[in-house]
C-alpha cells in the first residue's frame, strides 16, 4: 500500500539479502551482535559491521546508530537498541527504536529502509503487537515529517510471522487511512462574549447562514489551541478565559459530513472584524438570536448556552 509517496511492503525473506538502502538490526544497547537478526547480519556482512557498531556503543535503549553494511547489498545497517543486556524489551523501547530508526534514515537521506520484527526474537515480544507499534511509528513519521523515504519494508523470515505482520501492518494501516480518516472530523466553535452580546459570523461557503466562529482542528493541535486560532482568524479577537462548554456529536449536525464539535465560552479582546473566509460579522444581543438563520446546529448550541446562563 502507499501512504503519500511512500510504498509500505511486508515481505517474506532474508533481510540480509534485501537491496534496501538501510536494513535495521534489532540490537542490544552495547551493540554486540550475537544471535538472531544481528548474528545473521554479522555472518553475511562481515565482522566489520560489529566492530564499527561497538565503537559507537553503548547507546541508550530506544536510540539508533548507523554503520556501513560490509558485504551486504544494503548501504547502511541501522542498529536500533530494543533492549539492554538483560534482553528484556517492551512497547516503549520498541516504539522509540522504530521512531529513531526512521529519523536516522531521514538524516542519512536514503530512500528505502527494511525492518525485521523488532523485539520479537530474543526479546520475546508478541508479533502482532510489534507489528502495530511499528506501523504506528511509520504512519507518524510519514504524516509529521517531510519524509524522503520511497519505501518502508517489513521483512519476516517465516510464514507465521509474515502472516501476522501482513495483518498487523497493512491491515492496520488500511483501517486507519481509510475508515478512520473518513471521519468523524473534529471541530471547535467559540461563544465569544462581548459587553454588547456574542459574536457571530456570516458564512461565505456552504452551508450558508450565520454561525459561531470556529472550524476544524489541525493535526497535532489541541482543541484549546484550535479555538483560539480559529477565533483570531475569523473575528480578529483574542480569547480570554477559555472554558469548555459542551461537545456536540449528532451525526446529522453538519450536512457535509460527520463532525464532532466542542464548544468553548470565552471573553473577546480587541476589535471584532470579519476574516477573509467570512462574508460578514456582527455582535448580536442574546434577545435577537431567534431572528437569525444559523448553519449547522448553532442555534441549538446558543439556546443551550442561554439555558446555562440562566
Amino acid at each position: 500500500m502507499k501512504i503519500k509517496s511512500t510504498e509500505i511492503r511486508v515481505v517474506l525473506g532474508d533481510i540480509t539479502e534485501l537491496r534496501a538502502d538501510a536494513i535495521v538490526n534489532a540490537a542490544n544497547n552495547k551493540l554486540v551482535m550475537g544471535g538472531g537478526v544481528a548474528g545473521a547480519i554479522r555472518k553475511k556482512g562481515g565482522k566489520v559491521i560489529e566492530d564499527e557498531a561497538i565503537k559507537n556503543g553503548p547507546i541508550k535503549i530506544g536510540t539508533a546508530v548507523a554503520t556501513s553494511a560490509g558485504e551486504l547489498a544494503a548501504k547502511y545497517v541501522i542498529h536500533a537498541a530494543t533492549m539492554g543486556m538483560d534482553f528484556k524489551t517492551d512497547e516503549i523501547k520498541i516504539r522509540d527504536a522504530a521512531k529513531n530508526s526512521l529519523k536516522l534514515a531521514q538524516e542519512l537521506k536514503i530512500s528505502s529502509i527494511a525492518f525485521p520484527a523488532l523485539g520479537c526474537g530474543t526479546g520475546g515480544f508478541p508479533l502482532l503487537a510489534s507489528a502495530k507499534i511499528m506501523a504506528q511509528e511509520a504512519l507518524r513519521h510519514l504524516r509529521e515529517e517531510n519524509s524522503i523515504l520511497k519505501e518502508i519494508i517489513f521483512c519476516l523470515r517465516d510464514e507465521q510471522a509474515f502472516t501476522v505482520f501482513k495483518k498487523g501492518v497493512l491491515g492496520y494501516l488500511e483501517y486507519v487511512t481509510t475508515k478512520l480518516c473518513s471521519g468523524p472530523f473534529t471541530t471547535v466553535d467559540a461563544i465569544i462574549e462581548l459587553p454588547e452580546g456574542i459574536v457571530v459570523i456570516q458564512r461565505s461557503n456552504p452551508p450558508f447562514g450565520w454561525a459561531l466562529p470556529g472550524g476544524f482542528v489541525d493535526y497535532g493541535e489541541s482543541l484549546e489551541d484550535a479555538v483560539v486560532r480559529e477565533a483570531k482568524e475569523e473575528t480578529n479577537l483574542d480569547l480570554i478565559g477559555v472554558k469548555q462548554f459542551h461537545t456536540y456529536s449528532d451525526p446529522q449536525r453538519d450536512p457535509r459530513f460527520h463532525t464532532v464539535g466542542t464548544v468553548f465560552i470565552a471573553k473577546g479582546k480587541g476589535k471584532p472584524k470579519a476574516g477573509d473566509d467570512a462574508a460578514g460579522l456582527k455582535v448580536v444581543k442574546l434577545s435577537e438570536i431567534e431572528k437569525l438563520e444559523f448553519a449547522f446546529d448553532h442555534k441549538k448550541i446558543i439556546q443551550d448556552y442561554l439555558k446555562h446562563k440562566r
